[in-house]
């Protein structure tokens, strides 16, 4: 594999910022879509279980519908692709199955030798402490994919807002999420900023690495 280098990274850090105007007339080529799309499914979740799904909402009417609650930002219907991150709100021992069944296909084991693994995650997440917050653990998972998805625009050039400013229980209702046992999590826009996103220029606010890092 062919490693970026600390300048590209950083150069790349620097230059990705929560774009609030879209050039509407720019749309993000297939092949960068899908390499973008890949990194979402690529991200990392807690046991490997992605309790989540990635709405990419490209229906103009759908938009439409969504803009009104999402706080009136006009990222919605602008960007090239709209993503939005739904999780479970609860877990069952069959999706723990049929995850543990994805991995016998991929990695040709024996069901037998993951037995342990089956159970430790039962233990947790179905008989545990943590069965009472799947709801919370799951949009935790969300927000992993989120960055993910971020940082790969920013390094494939392409803009990108996280937005959380929306109403879950009406993107749920417009999206057909009731009782479909996934809810909105967050969303996030892509595509590439507007020649008059005055914020596209301005200098990033942050603390100094010594308010924020510390060493232990």
């Amino acid at each position: 594999m062919n490693k970026i280098t600390n300048k590209q990274l950083l150069a790349a850090q620097n230059w990705r910022y929560a774009t609030k105007i879209f050039d509407a007339t720019k749309k993000i080529p297939a092949e960068v879509w899908q390499a973008l799309e890949q990194t979402l499914i690529l991200s990392p979740s807690s046991f490997g279980l992605q309790p989540y799904k990635f709405l990419i909402v490209q229906d103009a009417a759908k938009r439409a519908a969504l803009l009104p609650h999402s706080w009136g930002q006009k990222q919605v219907v602008d960007c090239s692709h709209f993503v939005v991150f739904i999780a479970r709100t609860a877990l069952t021992k069959e999706e723990i199955d049929r995850f543990i069944a994805r991995i016998v296909e991929v990695r040709q084991v024996p069901a037998e030798s993951l037995n342990f693994y089956r159970d430790m995650m039962v233990g947790d997440l179905i008989n545990g402490a943590r069965s009472k917050i799947i709801a919370e653990w799951a949009a935790r998972q969300a927000y992993i994919a989120l960055g993910n998805l971020m940082t790969s625009a920013a390094l494939l050039g392409a803009d990108a807002c996280p937005m959380e400013g929306l109403v879950p229980a009406e993107y749920d209702k417009i999206l057909g999420l009731t009782d479909s046992g996934h809810q909105t999590i967050v969303a996030c826009a892509l595509g590439y900023r507007a020649a008059n996103d005055k914020y596209a220029t301005l200098p990033k606010v942050r603390f100094e690495a010594k308010d924020l890092v510390k060493v232990i």
